[in-house]
This record gives structure tokens, C-alpha cells and sequence, in this order.
């Protein structure tokens, strides 16, 4: 396809001859040939992305979520979606700016690419392309490693009629453009395979995820949380196989697709694709060029391993990592470290509820994006399968904690919601976590364990459920088992395989 030099509005915006090899290479339809082999499973992520932009609703649907999760064959799966749809081939434009280190010498390089693919591929601009009556799609890989992405991305949807998707692996820089950006965006959580996901996978029968994909109103209803219930009882056998694939692998999607692959080979691959990739390239370089210790960045994420599904203090991190590396390391830079992981979707860092924490705040909940990275960076696998767990009682206690990281995780991926835990106090035990939904309050307690005791293992909800300030109208026990339940009206038990039926 020849490129346009006769517009003047295109003219002097040459680049150079290997990035444009690079862009036609990511761009293989433009003459027609071949998208790369793409994996028959599809994440539900992709059906999401298409409704948003079937929606119209923003102009840019933004896609979080940590590495290796299938943001990006979810993208080239959309994108294969709408050629086969009659999409022209060259009204799809699809940048991997995690690939293309020259675009560092661009200056506002998501405009200049734009530029020039009306110029030298589309031969018009966005806006006389929408005039025409065509929809014009802007895929944006891994945007975080282009500088001022967000007012790039917002001049570019404030003065073109396109559609773009982009996704990231990297809260902080994705969140510090939702400000400039407000109203023309769109966001989506994505994190590892989800329960359902993981049972297409394996070839069960779990059907859609249960919370539907539009809106935080259905978690307010008690009769939500029953019907999940009963839900999940009646799919207990798929159910359960699944949620023991994910109690022995995880949930990033290689350690699925790879049902041949032994663990240590996975784990190998997590380790090198996912946590070093993160700590020695994404996590590398801090604000003005300076250089992060990765070496404690390891130690930090290690420490994280070990506290999972509680709340130490800075203090005691700090005195553990400086016992590790033999260096004289504070608080404060173990919280900042800390921090650069959450940042990294590599933690869910849970805040404390502040309602009543003025004077003294408590520590962030350290739950892991996925506990296979635990099992792989610490070489200990610890199941969460009930059975499996029987016959390893001597886990329960660790398999608990991983529980309630797994229930974070889980929440944690749901757009908007506002989790928290809140901290026991004089006279109010320790609740895991609350959600917060406009003015009402869910408490949550995990009790990870065979049999539950009705009264001593439900001290922590009553208590939160009785106080008036708290407005909450009930509260949910996340345990092992379906046998499991309490005969108060206000709090519905789930296994924690049914909650995560959730998404």
C-alpha cells in the first residue's frame, strides 16, 4: 500500500524506515495477510471490551490488569471480531508500544503515529472517515510506556471520531490519566483467569460469570448473595473441578492452556515472565530517572509472600528486609516499595475503613494477584482445595490467609467498588473486608476452615452489623464448603469457589 503524499496536512511526518517495518508488521491486514495464531478460549474480557465500544458510551475503553494475563490476545481477538465483522482492514490501526523502543525519540508519539496512519494507510483523516459513515478502531498496547499518553489520548478523542482501546499493566500510570481524561473513558479490571474462565479452559460447564458486567446495585441485595449461593451449590461438581485447577496452578492463563507443563516449569516461567519482568523492567526506573533497588523490590515482594492476607506494619517489614540484605532500610521506604508493586498489579494492597480510624491508622491488607506466584517465587505450594487440605491439615492456618488474598484479588477486579478492611478495635473485632456501596456497607469474614462455629466465627459480623453508624444490612462468611452455614438471617455463607463464580 503506497503511502500518501499528496494531503497537505500529512506533509514533513515520514517516520523512520524500520518503525514504519515495525507498525506494517503489527498491522499484517492491511495487505491482507494473517493475524498470528490466536488461542480458541477466549477470556470474558473480550466480550466486555466489545460492549463498551458497541456502547459508544466513552470514546477509549481502558484495559487494566497485570502482565501475562491475555490482554493482549484479547485485543487481537477483538480486533480479529471486527474484520470478520467487515471492518475494512485499513480502518484498524494496532500499536504494541512495549515493542518499539524508537518511539522514545517522538515527540508526543501517540499523535505522531496517528498522523501517520491517516496518512500512509488510511488516506484520510479520523473525522472524514466517520463523515463517510466508517468507524475507525485505535489499539494502543501496553500505553504506559509512552510518555504524557493521557493528554495525547484526550487531544486525540477531544478532536477525532475514532474509538480506541488501550490497555496497561500499570495502575499508577494508567490512574494518573484518568483525571485529564475524565468522561472519555471507559475502564476495565482485568486480572488472572477467573474461576469461569478457568472451568472453559478445562472443557466444565460453568457457563457466564454471575455479577453481570453493568453496574454495583445487584451486591446491595441480600437476595444477590442467596441466589450466588445456590447458584454455586448447583453447579458444585464443575465448580469444584475447576476451583481444584486453581488451588494447584493458579490462575494466569499459561498455567491453563499448558495442562502438559509440569509446575516447576511453570513456575519458572512466571517467575522469569511476570515478577523479573516487573521488578527489573517495569518497576525500573523511578521518577526522574533514578534507579529503584531491585534487590529489595525482590525482598519486598518476598516479604509480601509471606505475610499474605494480613496487615504488617511498616516497622516490621522494615526490620526484615534490612535482617535480609544487611542494609539500613526505614519504614518509609518499605511502604513506597511496597506501593511500586500495587502500582505494578503485582499486590492488591487493601486500605483500612477510616471511619473510625482517626487517630491511629493501620496498615494496607496484602493480598497477591494470583497465589501462583506465591507458590512459584517461594517454591512452596499451598493448596486451597478443601480435600487436598484435609489431608494436609498442618496448612490450614497459611491456606486461610491465601484464602482471604483470594478474596481480595477477586474483589479487587470489580470496577468502582470500594474495598476495604476494617482493623479490630477496642470492642469491635476484626472484620476482612467492606465493601462499600453508596452509603451501605458489606462486612465480609473469612473463615477458610471445615466446620464453622456459629457464634465464635461470626463475632466479627454481628459486631459490625449492630452497629448503627455502619449501615449494614448484612454481612458474608466465606468458608470452605457448601455444608457449611449460620442460622442468623443476616449473614449468607459461601464457599469461597462460589464467590469467585462472581466474574
Amino acid at each position: 500500500m503506497a503511502e500518501r503524499s499528496d494531503l497537505p496536512l500529512f506533509l514533513g511526518l515520514n517516520l523512520s524506515d524500520a518503525l514504519t517495518l515495525d507498525l506494517r508488521r503489527m498491522n499484517p491486514w492491511w495487505e491482507g495477510h494473517s493475524l498470528p495464531l490466536l488461542p480458541a478460549t477466549r477470556r470474558h474480557l473480550v466480550d466486555q471490551m466489545r460492549r463498551r465500544l458497541d456502547l459508544r458510551l466513552a470514546p477509549a475503553v481502558v484495559v487494566r490488569g497485570p502482565r501475562q494475563t491475555g490482554k493482549t490476545t484479547a485485543q487481537l481477538q477483538l480486533l480479529a471480531d471486527l474484520l470478520a465483522g467487515g471492518v475494512p482492514p485499513q480502518n484498524i490501526f494496532r500499536v504494541q508500544a512495549d515493542e518499539l523502543p524508537t518511539l522514545k525519540s517522538l515527540d508526543e508519539p501517540l499523535l505522531r503515529l496517528v498522523d501517520w496512519y491517516e496518512s500512509a494507510v488510511l488516506g484520510a483523516t479520523l473525522n472524514d472517515v466517520a463523515r463517510r459513515g466508517e468507524s475507525t478502531y485505535l489499539f494502543f498496547d501496553e500505553v504506559q510506556n509512552l510518555d504524557a499518553w493521557a493528554p495525547q489520548l484526550k487531544s486525540l478523542v477531544d478532536h477525532s471520531t475514532t474509538q480506541v482501546v488501550v490497555t496497561g499493566s500499570s495502575t499508577l500510570r494508567i490512574e494518573l490519566g484518568r483525571d485529564s481524561l475524565a468522561g472519555r473513558i471507559s475502564t476495565i479490571e482485568a486480572s488472572v483467569l477467573s474461576l469461569t474462565e478457568i472451568a472453559a479452559f478445562r472443557g466444565l460447564a460453568l457457563g457466564r460469570p454471575y455479577f453481570p458486567d453493568d453496574g454495583l446495585e445487584p451486591l446491595t441485595h441480600l437476595d444477590f448473595w442467596r441466589e450466588l449461593s445456590e447458584h454455586g451449590s448447583a453447579l458444585g461438581a464443575a465448580r469444584d473441578q475447576a476451583f481444584k485447577a486453581f488451588s494447584e496452578r493458579g490462575g494466569y492463563p499459561l498455567a491453563h492452556q499448558r495442562v502438559d507443563a509440569g509446575w516447576p516449569f511453570l513456575a519458572d516461567q512466571l517467575n522469569e515472565t511476570v515478577i523479573r519482568r516487573v521488578i527489573q523492567h517495569d518497576l525500573r526506573l523511578g521518577e526522574a530517572g533514578a534507579k529503584r533497588d531491585a534487590p529489595l523490590l525482590e525482598e519486598v515482594f518476598r516479604l509480601a509472600c509471606r505475610y499474605v492476607g494480613q496487615c504488617p506494619h511498616p516497622d516490621v517489614l522494615a526490620r526484615e528486609a534490612k535482617r535480609a540484605l544487611g542494609a539500613n532500610i526505614g519504614p518509609q521506604r518499605m511502604r513506597q516499595y511496597q506501593r511500586f508493586l500495587g502500582e505494578a498489579l503485582l499486590l492488591r494492597l487493601i486500605k483500612p475503613l477510616e471511619i473510625r480510624l482517626k487517630r491511629k491508622r493501620s496498615s494496607d491488607k496484602i493480598c497477591l494477584a494470583d497465589h501462583g506466584l506465591r507458590a512459584s517465587w517461594l517454591q512452596e505450594v499451598v493448596p486451597l482445595d478443601p480435600e487436598e487440605l484435609h489431608r494436609q491439615p498442618h496448612l490450614l492456618p497459611l491456606a486461610g490467609r491465601l484464602a482471604a488474598s483470594v478474596v481480595g484479588a477477586t474483589l479487587s477486579t470489580i470496577a468502582q467498588l470500594d474495598l476495604t478492611h476494617f482493623p479490630g478495635q477496642a470492642g469491635e473485632p476484626e472484620v476482612d473486608f467492606v465493601l462499600t456501596i453508596g452509603s451501605r456497607r458489606i462486612p465480609i469474614a473469612v473463615r477458610y476452615q471445615r466446620r464453622i462455629d456459629p457464634f465464635a466465627d461470626t463475632e466479627g459480623l454481628r459486631t459490625f452489623l449492630e452497629k448503627s453508624v455502619h449501615q449494614a444490612p448484612f454481612g458474608l462468611l466465606i468458608s470452605q464448603t457448601d455444608a457449611e452455614s449460620v442460622a442468623d438471617p443476616r449473614i449468607v455463607t459461601l464457599p469461597l469457589a462460589t464467590l469467585m463464580l462472581l466474574r
